[in-house]
């Protein structure tokens, strides 16, 4: 029997196509492999459909993709030749996006459709891992370029409603993004920030974990 209210989910959503790659590469994703099959087991059966929040797509209000047939958007480099002609051939759902669009204004949040925007690799290297078979409508939401907090956290309790209608929430992106530390060098504040969003997310009452998320940029090696 299906969860309701679903659970939302935060995932990383691994480097660039991985699930096109071979060898090492893969490999080294199996943990993250496992964790996203599991998902539909874990929430008692597959959703109406998915409302992916990607970190790949920042605009100044919220947009929310609205094709029924979205395309791909193969924003990252230094990738093989095969994985710039991948497809993930899930459909859209423009009733959703619309949806989504009237739950932010009638919270008082700026929004508005994008009939053009296709599935970025914040999407389709989550989705191709959890449902290879693209079966599962998928919209998606952009994060907003200000990255205020405040905003964001209005913005989920607009949209919690959805969740009880079988649509499942996905933030996809990573908890430490940054480029000009990596390898070795970022070992101890990447710990350090997981740390703290373990502790926030998992072991913070409600509202304990509001006020700590608003104030994130106070955490252990937040910047």
């Amino acid at each position: 029997m299906q969860l309701s209210p679903l659970p939302t989910y935060f995932v990383s959503h691994g480097g660039g196509p991985w699930p096109w790659l071979d060898g090492a590469v893969r490999l080294a994703y199996r943990q993250l492999e496992q964790s996203l099959q599991a998902i539909p087991d874990a929430i008692g059966g597959l959703p109406r459909a998915i409302l992916m929040v990607t970190g790949h797509w920042e605009t100044e209000d919220f947009m929310v993709s609205s094709s029924a047939n979205p395309g791909m958007v193969y924003d990252y480099g230094g990738f093989p030749e095969h994985t710039y002609h991948i497809r993930y051939s899930a459909p859209g759902d423009p009733a959703l996006a619309e949806q989504v669009v009237e739950l932010l204004r009638e919270a008082g949040i700026a929004a508005s459709a994008d009939p053009e925007r296709g599935f970025d690799h914040g999407t389709f290297s989550v989705m191709q891992v959890m449902r290879p078979e693209a079966d599962i409508p998928v919209v998606q939401l952009s994060v907003r370029r200000d990255m205020d907090p405040a905003a964001h956290f209005a913005a989920g309790k607009a949209l919690a409603p959805l969740r009880d209608q079988g649509v499942l929430i996905i933030g996809s992106g990573f908890s430490y993004h940054n480029l000009r530390l990596w390898g070795a060098a970022a070992k101890e504040p990447s710990a350090l920030f997981d740390a703290w969003l373990q502790q926030t997310l998992v072991a913070a009452s409600p509202a304990e974990r509001e006020a700590l998320l608003l104030g994130w940029t106070q955490a252990p090696a937040a910047r």
